[in-house]
């Protein structure tokens, strides 16, 4: 059994002062992809979206949210993942660069666990990858992981790489995790 690998996620520009870390740790189990983000600071001043019933909501980026971008390594075509600390979720399906739409499709609908800290909160999202065409489980993938996360000053943008100038979850370059098949290890 491996030993969980934490990831500390990168800030776009100046970190603000209620975000101490964001660290996000990821397994590849079959066709089960399981992605933990732990964020660590002054939760009182970070804006957490209130629980409400699991549903897709569109615009989840616009407040403190979790993204995790998925894509078949040597292809275009990726999927965009949000999951919001309230329950609600969205799956994206993209043919390129920015060029799709939500699937509002109940089944494919991640299992969603939040986790309050004395300092932050744990967000644990388990995605079923059978359920999207382009992904299979033999495939290896390019995994891009990010946050969005809300306080009274504003937004931040959290990724494990930041390859422009302005925040760009959707630039491949920040696709920085390579993820073999079920066996394989992380790279």
């Amino acid at each position: 059994m491996s030993v969980e690998q934490w990831i500390d996620l990168q800030c776009h520009r100046a970190r603000p002062q209620m975000v101490r870390t964001l660290q996000v740790c990821l397994r590849r189990h079959g066709n089960e992809v399981r992605v933990r983000f732990r964020l660590d600071g002054d939760r009182r001043r970070i804006i957490i979206p209130v629980p409400c019933e699991p549903r897709i909501n569109t615009q989840l980026w616009r407040h403190t949210c979790f993204e995790a971008f998925i894509a078949i390594a040597g292809q275009a075509a990726y999927h965009e993942f949000n999951f919001a600390p309230s329950g609600e979720w969205c799956i994206y399906a993209f043919r390129g660069y920015r060029d799709g739409e939500p699937l509002a499709d109940e089944t494919m609908r991640p299992r969603i666990d939040v986790r309050f800290t004395g300092s932050g909160l744990e967000l644990d999202a388990l995605v079923r990858l059978d359920t999207l065409s382009a992904i299979h489980a033999a495939a290896p993938m390019r995994i891009g992981l990010a946050a969005v996360i809300e306080t009274a000053d504003g937004l931040s943008y959290w990724a494990l790489r930041h390859p422009a100038d302005r925040p760009d979850f959707h630039n491949a370059d920040g696709f920085a995790l390579r993820l073999d098949p079920p066996g394989a290890e992380i790279s």
